[in-house]
């Protein structure tokens, strides 16, 4: 009986615990609910911001179809510098092609000696004024033969022999993109680069190829010279283009935008034809301070005509005033020097290259070959180290491009 009478009643008690406990779990379950929703809306506006921030860094990347150039695994990146190349001379005698086996020859030795993470082609790769409308671009394809086959990532800048009567610098950087998968050599907006100029462009350097933001940018200027096409060829100037200046100042505050300050990357410049504001250097090089070749007056014979001065002036203080950490502008043109100096007006190092190819106005004690850049650490700040290499292996003129450097 009392059975009977315990179990109602327990029934009852558990019935009024439900009671109880069921809004309390029903709060509960509300409550976690609201907090997971808090934290799923959280977690989605950070992914929104995340991604914009993501579209907006990739939106600045040039290269979206190509590999992403990166620092090696040990913290270092090394470019090799081949310059005044000129292929193409005289095609007619047998001394022409066979200058151009022999820059074959030297760029096969030094690639595969060198082994170098990036190439530039610092202008003047073909003697322009000595090819045929129907055969000159085929010559881009020669030299694009050793990278290819080394499978090495390159740009090109251009100079006054590759704007010629029957040949232009876009229809070379045209042909190159077509031969070479890993040229990164590209063309301005239009508008940018002035009468037959248009190779100015930039190209990002990662820490890391996984990293969305460069820590080095290689910045490549077209100094234009040479004539245009015909039928009413005529002279052209030597030098980059005003229109340039404004370029890299809309360029460097998009990369603000999207990267952050300047002064989180480094920089490097090539242009083929020095900028004028270099020429008061060679007055007071010192053999131990600035090793290398001295050989070419500057303002002289082959190079610049001393009656344009002023001209880059535009370029040359955009260049300086906009990107930061530049470690130093480089220059082919006159196969004769192989210095670097730091211009004082702007506290910048400029350097020569190096002549590459057996091509053009030589000497025989001159030599061919390149210099090279290593980067040893990511470090915007840091010093570059840079030498010559000579085809057969020996180095001279080394130095380390920094805020020591030429004070």
């Amino acid at each position: 009986m009392w059975v009977f009478v315990a179990l109602p009643v327990l029934l009852l008690l558990v019935l009024y615990a439900q009671a109880i406990a069921i809004p309390s779990l029903r709060k509960s379950i509300s409550e976690t609910q609201q907090e997971c929703l808090n934290g799923t809306n959280g977690l989605v506006r950070k992914l929104e911001t995340q991604s914009r921030s993501s579209l907006i860094q990739d939106a600045l990347n040039p290269y979206p179809g190509k590999p992403r150039l990166s620092f090696k695994n040990d913290g270092t990146f090394k470019i090799t510098v081949f310059s005044d190349l000129h292929f193409g001379e005289n095609p007619w005698d047998d001394w022409g092609p066979e200058q151009d086996v022999n820059s074959l020859a030297l760029m096969n030795t030094i690639l595969a000696d060198e082994a170098p993470d990036y190439v530039v082609l610092n202008g003047d790769l073909i003697t322009g004024e000595n090819t045929f409308r129907e055969n000159s671009t085929s010559l881009i394809d020669e030299i694009m033969g050793p990278l290819n086959t080394a499978k090495i990532p390159f740009s090109s800048t251009h100079g006054n022999h590759d704007n010629q009567a029957n040949i232009t610098h876009e229809e070379e950087i045209q042909r190159e993109l077509k031969v070479a998968p890993l040229s990164y050599t590209r063309m301005a907006p239009k508008g940018v680069g002035g009468t037959e100029g248009p190779g100015n462009y930039w190209v990002p350097v990662y820490r890391d190829i996984k990293d969305r933001t460069p820590i080095l940018i290689l910045w490549f200027f077209d100094s234009r010279g040479g004539f245009s096409p015909n039928p009413d060829s005529v002279a052209l100037p030597d030098w980059v283009d005003e229109s340039v200046a404004e370029w890299i100042q809309s360029e460097s505050l998009a990369m603000e935008k999207a990267w952050g300050p300047a002064e989180l990357r480094g920089a490097l410049a090539f242009v083929h034809i020095p900028p004028h504001a270099i020429e008061i250097l060679q007055t007071n090089l010192d053999s131990d301070k600035n090793p290398g070749l001295n050989d070419d007056l500057l303002g002289d014979g082959s190079v610049q005509d001393s009656s344009t001065q002023g001209e880059d002036i535009p370029f040359w203080n955009s260049l300086n005033a906009n990107v930061k950490n530049l470690h130093a502008v480089i220059s082919g043109h006159d196969h004769g020097n192989e210095w670097c100096a730091r211009e004082p007006t702007k506290d910048v190092i400029f350097c020569f290259d190096k002549h590459s190819g057996y091509g053009g106005y030589s000497s025989a004690d001159w030599g061919h070959g390149v210099r090279n850049l290593v980067f040893h650490t990511p470090d915007p700040k840091a010093g570059v180290e840079t030498w010559i290499r000579l085809q057969e292996g020996d180095t001279r003129a080394r130095i380390t491009l920094d805020n020591n450097y030429g004070r």
